[in-house]
């Protein structure tokens, strides 16, 4: 069952190539974003457009040196857009068209999850769990991932480097299909 949309995703202005690739990556993985182009929407018009699609949620996927630099989730509130922790900062991005021919062609994400580390990473977890109430998905083991419950599955991980790593593979095959995100860091108090 395709899920219903959550979240409205766009880019900052004057997307590059790989921020509206990033963008369109995302939707195919996640079927409870809703993108859109951005053009010289305000911040208004992007809260305007989120309540025309009944979404309570928007991220946009802001631009640093030529790429995507950061992810900057909000709620959409009756004034307009606030800012919610944590802002994602990402030192470097894989594609899904990095990963090759992976996908299998025609296959389309109904449905998913955010899968559950078997580390105990205080950090870790709260991303997870900030990542399932943001998108709307539950928070599975593997296991129950792979009984038949979704589709693919968002990981959160850490690296050999301690870095924060969140991927996405294919259930139940378990295949890295991208896109995958390297996170430099995460802000979780905002300035209000």
């Amino acid at each position: 069952m395709i899920e219903k949309p959550h979240v409205l995703l766009t880019t900052s202005r004057k997307p590059t190539k790989n921020m509206r690739t990033l963008c369109r990556d995302f939707s195919h993985i996640v079927p409870t974003i809703v993108r859109i182009n951005r053009g010289k929407l305000s911040l208004e018009g992007i809260a305007e457009k989120a309540v025309e699609h009944s979404i309570d949620k928007v991220i946009i996927i802001e631009r640093w040196k030529n790429g995507p630099g950061k992810i900057q989730p909000f709620d959409v509130k009756q004034d307009g857009l606030e800012s919610v922790p944590p802002i994602i900062y990402m030192r470097n991005v894989k594609l899904r068209r990095d990963f090759g021919e992976q996908m299998p062609k025609g296959r389309r994400i109904k449905s998913v999850a955010i899968a559950t580390s078997s580390k105990e990473n205080f950090e870790v977890k709260k991303l997870e769990n900030v990542l399932s109430n943001f998108f709307g998905v539950p928070v599975l083991s593997l296991e129950e991932a792979g009984d038949g419950k979704c589709d693919a599955v968002i990981q959160v991980l850490m690296d050999s480097l301690n870095h924060i790593i969140i991927t996405f593979k294919l259930i139940p095959e378990l295949v890295e299909v991208g896109p995958q995100v390297n996170v430099s860091h995460l802000v979780w108090e905002l300035n209000r």
